[in-house]
């Protein structure tokens, strides 16, 4: 599996095509709040229209937002503004996360499944070193364990990338991804034929050693 283009997350955004931008956080980034699960400075990932990032700066958390798609980082802004939030996004290539520093808790909402085998090494390997010894990765990523659409991976794809002497896999479990599904995937998959489809998901949660 290769990585996609990333001018294919450009005309999403610029298009308004985007099936992960679904106008609210996902419910289980919202449930990893309300458990007390994120705290410290916070990083934001491929924070795409940057509800997440939204949500926890209205909440007082010390968080940024990190997208390489421009058009992504324009609109989260803008969202912002609209909430009245003073939330803060900058472009920035997760592969290279090079001069940001100093995380205790990283949020990946469905950034790490899209990357092939290398581009996914060069991800860990930059998320090691924006991570504070101690800090937590919370990985949302589509599981291939049901039918679904995107690129969906196995738990085992998590734990091979976080093996070693620098992570600690602490919970990996099912969850549930929530996206926009097109009418020929709704009949594809048997799902309702209008609102949100909630897609079998892992939840991962990794200690920086």
């Amino acid at each position: 599996m290769e990585s996609p283009n990333q001018s294919r997350f450009q005309d999403a955004y610029l298009t308004h095509s985007a099936p992960w931008v679904i106008g609210e956080p996902q419910p289980a980034i919202v449930d990893l709040e309300r458990a007390g699960l994120i705290g410290g400075a916070v990083l934001d990932a491929g924070c795409g229209t940057g509800e997440h990032t939204v949500l926890l700066t209205r909440l007082g958390y010390d968080v940024l937002g990190v997208d390489f798609a421009p058009a992504a980082v324009e609109q989260a802004r803008a969202n912002a503004a609209r909430h009245g939030v003073p939330a803060r996004f900058e472009v920035a290539d997760a592969l290279s996360l090079d001069g940001l520093l100093g995380f205790d808790t990283v949020l990946d909402s469905a950034l790490f499944h899209v990357f092939g085998d290398a581009d996914r090494a060069r991800y860990v390997r930059s998320l090691r070193g924006v991570c504070r010894p101690g800090a937590t990765v919370h990985l949302l990523a589509l599981s291939d364990a049901a039918p679904g659409f995107g690129p969906r991976i196995s738990d085992a794809v998590i734990r091979a990338a976080f093996a070693g002497p620098d992570w600690a896999l602490e919970a990996l479990e099912p969850s549930r991804y929530r996206g926009i599904a097109t009418a020929e995937q709704r009949l594809e998959l048997g799902l309702p034929a209008d609102g949100p489809a909630d897609l079998l998901a892992w939840l991962a949660r990794i200690r920086r050693c």
